[in-house]
């Protein structure tokens, strides 16, 4: 396998690897990852689909790409996925699928389509003193130590974050930033998570460093990830013949171990209650999805608050019993023991009338019901003692949605404090008093608050024990290769597989370890996208400093005389017009 970028090999289409007609492919999980790997087995392995199976713990496929309408307690979404223009792997696996929702189109034409017609951006951030704009201007508000910070954890090895918190590495000065604000809301992060996951975000996304504070960056599906990503891909794999096991756990894998040779030889599984497996040969190949972010999620509903679900975590089993078997296979417990950590609970609110939505449109700035971007990304309330956070995607997110009614997702960072109106904590609440809580820091009096509540809106919490679980800090050898060294038949897909080249928790991520799996399992003839280079590019660099600065130039020292003869020598040359373009020198 091999990494490349351009035109000449995406564009080129690999010849039938040698004896593909003679091996068969067993998928653990049917999350993205899964997904992915099978379809480009099948569309670059020229693999045929009836060779496929996808063994999959619950009744439907998707793993954490969820939306769905529960019967008596409303929709439900876990999450959102935020995508960007450069999920390279992402979007060359979804030009083949076909759109459920345009005639002749894929899934890539599509989401494509949608977002040049109406562009993603947020014309309000955040908000204080209950639905009042916190009037951040997009500034990041970040001093000079701060920026120094930033700096300093940008130029370091990956060596030398290994095993660090965020705390560890950054000043007090970053955390009272908007940077900061902007950052942990929008991707979840802990003050106590890995310095390393935060320096790799800072790599991967530096081109989008001036998208951050009104979300311009971002582009959304059209409805709910389930509904506009799960489905088209699973329909096709259905009609290229791969069969779906759900209702099946795999337990665990037997593997026959040696210095310089590693095979999977059988996967046990209970399949609706029946102990089951199968026997492996070095054509039969296996790719597993190992941990899951939202393992043990829980639900509650508008009366009846989410519990946290610590027993028993079979994804969680799994990878523990295969880790025990080689020390390649990876440390399960870095990331999944520390559910005090890992956890965060969301929210669905359905609203039932007219009379919520008028202060979601007062914030956001928008009809809700407009059919187009709402609040553009998360409104964080910056005084939430919960860090709460809401969005409203386009309306409506279900294909079965009423008209009248718009779906609203809600999540905290601080599931643990009590919060500004409620007075208890998000992970003690019902639906109903989650409700009451967003309702305050929308700004309804609080006169009409509990009748809202009670009979303009349906919320459904979820608790996820390992949602966070991949930021936790991390080495070297934590997460397994995606082909560890000797394997002839097996790989690990996912979020804590570790493929090198890119940064977790995003649909791009899952979709490269089943993209690398595929490839490097059947030696597929054709490069593997390589990740968007913007952190070697100096324009991107240059951008990315004037917008932390704020627009400030740097401010130079020595007399002006000096400076008035270097920018003189500078005019005439490339770093000049550069200095010049982008706001660097200000002298």
């Amino acid at each position: 396998m091999f990494y490349s970028s351009g035109n000449y090999e995406a564009f080129a289409r690999p010849r039938k690897p040698a004896g593909v007609d003679e091996k068969t492919a067993w998928f653990v999980g049917s999350g993205l990852a899964s997904l992915s790997g099978a379809a480009f087995l099948i569309r670059d392995g020229q693999m045929p689909g009836e060779k496929i199976t996808i063994l999959e713990e619950l009744k439907l496929p998707g793993g954490a790409l969820d939306g769905i309408k529960k019967p008596k307690k409303g929709f439900v979404i876990r999450g959102g996925r935020e995508m960007e223009n450069h999920f390279e792997c992402l979007w060359d696996l979804y030009r083949t699928i076909p759109s459920l929702e345009v005639e002749g189109a894929s899934v890539l034409d599509e989401f494509y389509w949608l977002n040049k017609d109406d562009p993603n951006f947020s014309l309000e951030r955040a908000t204080v003193n209950r639905g009042q704009s916190a009037q951040t201007k997009n500034l990041f508000t970040l001093n000079n130590r701060a920026q120094q910070d930033i700096t300093k954890i940008f130029l370091a090895t990956r060596e030398e974050m290994e095993g660090k918190r965020i705390n560890e590495v950054f000043s007090e000065d970053f955390f009272e930033s908007n940077f900061w604000m902007y950052w942990r809301t929008m991707f979840a992060f802990e003050e106590w998570h890995s310095a390393l996951e935060m320096k790799l975000y800072l790599h991967r996304f530096i081109h989008h460093i001036g998208g951050l504070p009104d979300f311009s960056a971002l582009k959304f599906t059209k409805y709910n990830q389930y509904e506009s990503l799960v489905l088209p891909l699973y329909r096709w794999l259905l009609d290229q013949g791969v069969t779906f096991k759900f209702d099946t756990t795999v337990t665990d894998v037997d593997f026959d171990l040696t210095a310089d040779r590693k095979q999977a030889t059988r996967i046990h599984w209970i399949c609706e209650g029946v102990e089951g497996g199968v026997d492996l040969g070095p054509n039969d190949l296996l790719l597993m999805t190992i941990g899951s972010l939202t393992e043990n999620s829980d639900e509650g509903d508008h009366h009846t608050p989410a519990k946290v679900n610590d027993g028993p975590a079979p994804a969680w089993d799994l990878w523990r019993r295969i880790a025990a078997k080689d020390k390649a296979f990876g440390h399960p417990d870095v990331f999944g023991s520390h559910i005090p950590e890992t956890k965060w609970e969301s929210a669905t609110v359905t609203t039932l009338d007219q009379r919520i939505p008028e202060y979601i449109q007062k914030i956001c700035k928008r009809d809700p019901f407009s059919g187009k971007v709402v609040t553009g990304g998360i409104v964080t309330v910056k005084d939430s003692s919960w860090l709460m956070s809401w969005t409203v995607n386009r309306q409506p997110h279900f294909k079965q949605q009423p008209k009248d009614q718009i779906v609203v997702w809600v999540y905290s960072l601080f599931v643990d404090k009590p919060g500004d109106y409620v007075k208890k904590t998000m992970q003690e609440c019902t639906g109903e008093e989650i409700t009451r809580e967003w309702l305050y820091h929308l700004g309804v009096p609080e006169t009409e608050i509990p009748d809202l509540a009670a009979n303009s809106a349906q919320c459904v919490p979820v608790m996820m024990p390992y949602v966070t679980a991949f930021f936790m800090p991390r080495k070297a050898g934590d997460r397994p290769d995606v082909v560890p060294r000797g394997s002839v038949n097996f790989a690990f897909i996912g979020q804590f597989a570790e493929t090198g080249r890119d940064c977790i928790f995003t649909t791009e991520y899952s979709v490269r370890t089943g993209m690398e799996a595929a490839y490097q399992l059947l030696d597929i003839e054709r490069g593997v996208p390589e990740v968007f280079d913007s952190t070697y590019d100096v324009r991107t660099l240059l951008a990315a400093m004037t917008r932390l600065r704020d627009g400030d130039p740097v401010d130079l020292p020595g007399p002006d005389l000096l400076w008035r003869g270097l920018a003189k020598r500078l005019g005439n040359n490339e770093i000049g017009e550069l200095l010049t373009q982008y706001g660097i020198v200000g002298k």
